[in-house]
């Protein structure tokens, strides 16, 4: 063996209980057998030995290429991250929509020094072959799929633009994608109906994929908008996976249960549908995405030619406050609860941190944010503090549930899930709070995902298996990121393996980059 770890407590991924036991690594495979023996032995005495954790809805795009640590992740023990999320991601693009993708989620990825040498699907999972801290899975983003057919127009695509739309999802099927992602508040998926999302999903369900929507609303309207997600499913016949399945605001206190119930309706008509959480009350997304779609038509060059005509500023800032905009999930905005995390222009730096309802001053808040946007080039990061923790608690529960980050990396003051949410998981919400035993809390974080994705060699620990690990003190595992220091690695969490080489050893990085892409196959 290469490795072998010896006495350690085994989840294996499945939610069996725990069972004492030697694992070898050999070649980057799990082996299991008796009298191993190996290069190196670690001591795993009070030690929980578990398939390396899945993030199931991740932005690190950019992240994998270009910060060689990537702490935020590895530092939990995760080690596949499914990316591609929210219907807006790096590729498929052509040579006049990527400096586009580039502009229009700068809020969630930044821009750091990477080159951007892609265009499909296959060659970014190409790039991510050259070796990455994590292992990396995508999913076909259904907006930039749409900017390539037919730009940031808010209307039906015509059938040449549907055709268009259809064989990019299909060749990104075929490229290894594991799905359809789409972002339904965010423009231009928002723009998107029904029947476009059905006819899209019929191509993913060929190919035996997943539809995995951020639906149009987590507020106002957030039970109709899951049904639609879920009717979708249906009229495909598309698996579904609800990607961070919140209910959010006051309107959706004690809601989670009508949530649950269209999962397990769909479930028992076979429909194959699950989701995922972040175990964190507040949300995190562009502060540009609050607006109203019909603002944002056409990109955000013409945004800000709106934004320079008194008349059309008015409607902006009347649908924020008095309506709740198609942006900001049908909600009034209550701007005490929106925080700014993160800019990109230096000059405005003193605000992070702060609420729009505190920085606005004597200024109309709404006023002020419209100002904040153009000032910043559109790329400011918030924080929204809208969750609801009896609904947290509920959904987390559920038999289908996984876990995940929603983890943006860039900015100032990003959230702690990014950092976090696997040793919250197993500390605050396992250990202390006892909602889950140790091993069902791995099922969550591991089986579950893998079968999500269709993984036949990932995802548990099992001989033959990748070698995909993670080691963690069930005693001391804790998230150690707060909203004040957000990049702070995870207590508890010794040792991490990648595809058979130590990521993390005894809680320090090692030089591995030994992450491959993960690609649909079959």
């Amino acid at each position: 063996m290469d490795f072998v770890v010896r006495g350690a407590r085994v989840a294996d991924g499945t939610g069996a209980p725990l069972r004492r036991a030697d694992v070898g690594i050999k070649d980057g495979r799990i082996v299991l057998a008796d009298d191993l023996d190996g290069a190196r032995a670690i001591d795993a005495d009070g030690l929980v030995l578990a398939p390396g954790f899945i993030d199931m809805h991740a932005h690190s795009e950019l992240a994998v290429l270009a910060d060689h640590d990537h702490l935020a992740k590895l530092g939990q023990g995760c080690t596949l991250e499914v990316l591609g999320q929210d219907g807006l991601s790096y590729a498929p693009v052509d040579e006049a929509t990527a400096p586009r993708m580039l502009e229009a989620i700068a809020g969630w990825n930044g821009s750091p020094e990477v080159e951007y040498d892609w265009r499909s699907v296959g060659g970014y999972l190409d790039r991510v072959d050259r070796g990455t801290p994590t292992n990396v899975a995508y999913l076909v983003p259904h907006g930039t799929v749409r900017m390539l057919a037919m730009g940031w127009e808010n209307r039906q695509p015509t059938k040449s633009e549907m055709d268009i739309m259809k064989a990019a999802v299909a060749q990104g099927m075929e490229e290894g994608a594991f799905g359809l992602s789409a972002g339904l508040s965010y423009p231009p998926g928002m723009y998107a109906d029904t029947a476009e999302l059905v006819e899209l999903c019929r191509v993913v369900a060929r190919y035996g994929g997943y539809f995995g929507p951020h639906q149009r609303s987590y507020g106002a309207g957030a039970i109709e908008g899951y049904a639609e997600m879920v009717a979708i499913g249906r009229e495909s016949w598309c698996a579904v996976h609800l990607t961070h399945a919140t209910m959010n605001y006051g309107v959706n206190r004690g809601r989670a249960g009508e949530l649950l119930g269209l999962v397990d309706e769909a479930l028992d008509e076979g429909l194959p549908v699950s989701l995922d959480t972040y175990p964190y009350l507040p949300g995190m997304t562009m502060l540009a995405a609050l607006l109203p779609s019909w603002s944002v038509e056409g990109g955000y060059g013409a945004l800000a030619e709106r934004l320079r005509d008194s008349g059309t500023r008015a409607r902006i800032v009347h649908e924020l406050d008095e309506v709740g905009t198609d942006g900001a999930n049908g909600v009034p905005m209550d701007w005490s609860q929106i925080e700014i995390a993160g800019v990109a222009n230096p000059e405005l730096r003193g605000l992070v941190g702060k609420r729009i309802s505190e920085a606005a001053g004597a200024q109309g808040a709404s006023e002020f944010y419209l100002d904040l946007l153009v000032r910043d080039g559109f790329a400011t990061g918030c924080l929204m503090h809208v969750g609801n923790e009896e609904n947290v608690r509920a959904i987390m529960g559920h038999g289908v549930h996984t876990g995940s980050t929603d983890g943006v990396l860039t900015g100032e003051k990003i959230h702690p899930r990014a950092w976090g949410s696997f040793a919250r998981y197993l500390g605050h919400y396992t250990r202390e709070l006892g909602l889950f035993t140790v091993e069902e809390c791995v099922a969550h974080l591991s089986g579950r995902p893998a079968a999500v994705l269709g993984l036949s060699d990932r995802g548990l620990v099992r001989d033959g298996y990748a070698a995909d690990l993670v080691l963690f003190d069930p005693e001391t595992v804790d998230a150690r990121s707060t909203f004040e220091e957000p990049r702070r690695q995870a207590a508890g969490v010794p040792y991490v393996f990648v595809n058979g080489a130590l990521a993390i050893e005894e809680g320090r990085r090692t030089e591995a980059r030994t992450g491959r892409s993960v690609r649909r196959t079959g």
